[in-house]
C-alpha cells in the first residue's frame, strides 16, 4: 500500500506540475530542485534498460546545458538581462536534476556513464553540441553571443524533449518517468520564451 501510495502522489504531481509549466519554463524544475534538497534521490522501485539510458543520457545533457549557462553568466560575454536570467533558470533546474538522476543510478547499481564499447556516445545525443559549436559560442559576444546561445539552447532543449519522450514511451520506472514529464513540460515552456526573444531581435 506505500508504494501505490507514493505512485499516486508522484501522479498527482506530474500533473499539477505540468499545469503549472504552462505558464512558467521553470516552476516544474523547481520541484525537482526542492526534491534532491530534500534528500530525494533514491527512485521507486523497479527499473529497465531504457529508464538506465534515460539518466545515463540526461546527465551529460543537462551537464552541457549547465555549461552554456555558465557561459552566459560570464560576465566577459556580455549576454543580456534576459539571457542571463534565463541561464540562471536552466542552471538552477538541471544541476540538481544531475543530482537526482546520479542518486537513481547509485540505488540501481548501474554505472553513470553509458557503455561507449556498444556503440553509445553522447556526442550522438539529440541537440548536444559539438566541441566546436562551444568553441564558436566562447569567441562572440554581447547581441551576438545572445543571438548564437538563444538557437543553440533551443536546439538542445528540442533534444532533451524528444529523450524524456522516448523514456515516457519505453520506461517502467515512475519517478524516471515523472522527471521525463516534467522536463518536456519546463524545456517546452522555455523554448516558447526563446523563440518570442529570436522574434523580438
Amino acid at each position: 500500500m506505500k508504494f501505490r501510495r507514493l505512485t499516486l502522489f508522484a501522479a498527482v504531481g506530474t500533473i499539477a506540475l505540468a499545469a503549472c509549466a504552462s505558464s512558467s519554463g521553470t516552476t516544474a524544475s523547481k520541484t525537482t530542485a526542492n526534491d534532491v534538497t530534500n534528500g530525494s534521490t533514491s527512485a521507486s522501485p523497479g527499473f529497465n534498460s531504457a529508464d538506465v539510458a534515460f539518466a545515463q543520457g540526461m546527465m551529460p545533457h543537462h551537464q552541457q546545458a549547465v555549461e552554456m549557462a555558465d557561459l552566459a553568466l560570464d560576465p566577459a560575454l556580455g549576454a543580456s538581462e534576459k539571457v542571463r536570467t534565463l541561464a540562471t533558470e536552466i542552471k538552477g533546474a538541471q544541476d540538481p536534476e544531475i543530482k537526482l538522476m546520479s542518486g537513481w543510478l547509485t540505488t540501481w547499481g548501474q554505472p553513470m556513464q553509458m557503455d561507449t564499447a556498444m556503440g553509445h556516445n553522447t556526442s550522438s545525443m539529440n541537440g548536444m553540441m559539438s566541441d566546436q559549436e562551444m568553441v564558436n559560442l566562447r569567441a562572440v559576444k554581447g547581441p551576438a553571443f545572445d543571438t548564437m546561445w538563444v538557437q543553440m539552447m533551443i536546439r538542445h532543449h528540442q533534444g532533451a524533449i524528444a529523450m524524456s519522450q522516448t523514456a515516457k514511451g519505453t520506461g517502467s520506472n515512475a519517478d524516471a518517468i515523472a522527471l521525463a514529464d516534467r522536463i518536456i513540460a519546463a524545456q517546452q515552456s522555455e523554448i516558447t520564451v526563446m523563440k518570442a526573444m529570436l522574434m523580438a531581435k
